[in-house]
């Protein structure tokens, strides 16, 4: 017995494949494959709910512009809420939806993979390049 897709638990019973071009789930594939997407989930899911400059000093590098599309995407995809606190200043805090969470595992353990493999990679890299050294 195979285990049902979301699509098939949300009522909808199309199957997805991301090897097939027009599939729409190869768009998901690459907006979680944006590098500031990984951060800013792993950030969320390690730390809570955050303010706007919160995440901005935790990721850093990412411009504002950046991290706004980043959690513009997010949020469109329902992997993170934004909530509104009227004050003053306003307050906004960004959090993970359910759904966020759920693939907070997996970008977790893609930066740590990242981080535990890179002196490998530098090494893997600096050989080649000088094997192919013009």
């Amino acid at each position: 017995m195979s285990t049902p897709t979301g699509a098939e638990l949300a009522g909808h019973p199309t199957r997805y494949d991301a090897f097939q071009q027009d599939c729409p789930s190869r768009r998901l594939i690459e907006t979680i494959g944006d590098k500031w997407v990984s951060l800013v989930v792993v950030a969320l899911g390690a730390r809570g709910p955050l303010r706007f400059s919160e995440l901005s000093r935790q990721v850093a590098g990412v411009s504002q512009k950046m991290l706004t599309r980043t959690l513009r995407n997010l949020e469109r995809d329902g992997m993170v809420t934004r909530t509104v606190t009227p004050s003053v200043p306003v307050r906004v805090d960004y959090e993970l939806t359910d759904l966020g969470r759920s693939l907070m595992g997996v970008m977790s353990h893609l930066k740590e993979w990242a981080e535990g493999h890179m002196a490998e990679v530098d090494a893997a890299r600096g050989q080649y390049d000088r094997a192919n050294a013009e």
